[in-house]
C-alpha cells in the first residue's frame, strides 16, 4: 500500500492495482497548488470524509476527469450523484467490500456543510483494509471515546490523524488518540495550511517520540509504503 500526501487532508492510496484519492483539496491550497496537478492524478475512487470545502474542492473535477466513484455519507453521495457522478453512499458503522478491499465508515466529531451552507450529512472517517494492510483515516475530528472501538475490530498499520488544533484535535490529543486506536505509527494531517493550524514540527514529533510513537509529517508529494 503506497500513500502519497497532497497537503491538508488530501492523500492518494495505491493498493491492489487501484488508485484512491482522499479529501481532495489541492487547487485551493497555497502549499500544494503549484506542486500537484490534479489533471494528472489517477483515481478509481474518491473517499470524502465530510463536506467542508477543504475536503471537497477538487472532488468534482477529479471525478469527471477520471470517472472515479465518490464514496461518502448518504447526503454527500446524493449531492454528487445529482451532478451525474458515480457514487457509493455509506453511513456510520457500515462496511463495503470494494474491488480493492474493505472500507468501513466510522464516527468523527466535527461539522459538515458544503460551501453554500447546504447540509453535508454527519462527518466521518474511514478504515481501509486491503492487501493485508489496514489504515484509519480519521477525517476532521475531536478526540472521541469512539476511537476505542476501532482496535476491537481492526489491527491498524497506520493512522492518519489531524494535528493542527483549533478546528480539530491538536498534537496532544492525537497522542491520546493513538493510544485509543492502539496504533503507534501516525501520519499527521490538517496542519500548516493556514494560520489557525500552523504547528511546530519539531515539538510535535518530540511529543510522539516521548511516548515511543512515530509521527510522520510528509512533504507535499512525498510517499510512504506500508
Amino acid at each position: 500500500m503506497k500513500i502519497t500526501f497532497y497537503g491538508q487532508n488530501s492523500l492518494s492510496i495505491e493498493v491492489g492495482g487501484k488508485h484512491i484519492i482522499v479529501d481532495p483539496f489541492i487547487t485551493g491550497n497555497d502549499l500544494s497548488k503549484d506542486k500537484v496537478d490534479i489533471k494528472h492524478l489517477k483515481a478509481d475512487y474518491i473517499l470524502v470524509t465530510h463536506a467542508h470545502q477543504d475536503h471537497t474542492l477538487d472532488v468534482e473535477a477529479i471525478a469527471k476527469n477520471t470517472g472515479a466513484t465518490v464514496v461518502s455519507n448518504y447526503e454527500i453521495a446524493n449531492h454528487y450523484e445529482a451532478k451525474d457522478l458515480k457514487v457509493h453512499p455509506m453511513n456510520h458503522g457500515g462496511s463495503w467490500e470494494f474491488d480493492f478491499g474493505k472500507v468501513t465508515y466510522v464516527n468523527a466529531i466535527h461539522t459538515s456543510s458544503f460551501p453554500d451552507g447546504s447540509y453535508g450529512g454527519q462527518p466521518g472517517g474511514f478504515v481501509v483494509e486491503a492487501c493485508e494492510k489496514c489504515i484509519y483515516i480519521a477525517g476532521d475530528t475531536a478526540l472521541t471515546m469512539d476511537m476505542k472501538l476501532i482496535p476491537m475490530r481492526h489491527d491498524l498499520d497506520l493512522a492518519v490523524l489531524p494535528i493542527g488544533d483549533n478546528f480539530t484535535m491538536g498534537v496532544d490529543e492525537a497522542v491520546i488518540a493513538s493510544d485509543f486506536i492502539e496504533c503507534n505509527k501516525i501520519l499527521g494531517c490538517h496542519y500548516d495550511t493556514f494560520g489557525f493550524i500552523e504547528i511546530d514540527h519539531k515539538v510535535a514529533k518530540e511529543k510522539f517520540k516521548m511516548k515511543k510513537k512515530e509521527l510522520l509529517l510528509l512533504e507535499i508529494g512525498e510517499s510512504i509504503e506500508i
